[in-house]
């Protein structure tokens, strides 16, 4: 699921949000919970966007093949791999993210005076089913109960995120975003950048309507080729 942390409508008001995004997520990256990897590919969506807004907006450019390119530049900005909501929902989900710090990116801010809901307090239990070249079938389960094969009460959906290497990173900053899902079983697609016969970890974790997050899920891996792989 997309979760609607911000939104600028227009693409002037966008530009002078992703202006700030980028400048503050590139210049520290893992105080965000975000790698430099992670920042360097959002600040090359910026740049196509401006630059293709600033050809769309020019009265000696303005065609309509340039304003296509730039509403496909806006999209990838948006909601492409790496774009502004992964980074966005990474950056809200992370424990050292501070409501000040929300307020400088441009971010929502929860509301204190909401309802009480309880965080997710247990980690989900994650099973890899089997992958198919880069296509992963996964499974969460409520941990804390043996009937329940969905979310755990409370939780709206699950962030899955993976990292690449012969064990699983114990720094947030080295896991990358892979999708958010509100479903028990579904797949998650590696990047293309992934090299075949990469071992590739996977873990998770639950989130509430508050994004109040629980522990992540002990990490479970795959080693991703052309073909049939199975779960390490």
């Amino acid at each position: 699921m997309s979760i609607p942390v911000f939104a600028p409508k227009r693409d002037a008001d966008l530009l002078a949000w992703s202006n700030n995004f980028e400048a503050r997520v590139s210049a520290s990256p893992a105080m965000y919970g975000l790698s430099v990897a992670q920042a360097g590919v959002y600040s090359g969506l910026h740049a196509a966007f401006a630059a293709a807004y600033a050809t769309a907006r020019s009265p000696n450019t303005n065609s309509k093949a340039n304003v296509n390119a730039k509403n496909v530049a806006r999209e990838q900005l948006l909601n492409g791999p790496g774009g502004a909501r992964a980074l966005v929902n990474i950056v809200q989900a992370f424990p050292g993210t501070t409501d000040d710090m929300r307020a400088q990116l441009g971010l929502r801010i929860r509301d204190r005076d909401l309802s009480p809901i309880a965080a997710p307090s247990a980690a989900p239990s994650l099973t890899v089913l089997y992958a198919i070249g880069r296509l992963v079938k996964v499974r969460l389960r409520d941990r804390q109960s043996a009937d329940r094969r969905g979310k755990p009460e409370g939780a709206l959906g699950a962030t899955v995120l993976y990292c690449v290497g012969e064990g699983p990173s114990e720094h947030l900053s080295n896991w990358s975003f892979a999708m958010n899902t509100s479903r028990p079983v579904f797949d998650v697609e590696i990047p293309g950048q992934v090299p075949a016969g990469s071992q590739v970890w996977l873990t998770a974790f639950w989130f509430n309507a508050r994004m109040e997050v629980s522990p992540s899920a002990t990490p479970a891996s795959v080693h991703i080729s052309q073909g049939l792989a199975a779960a390490a």
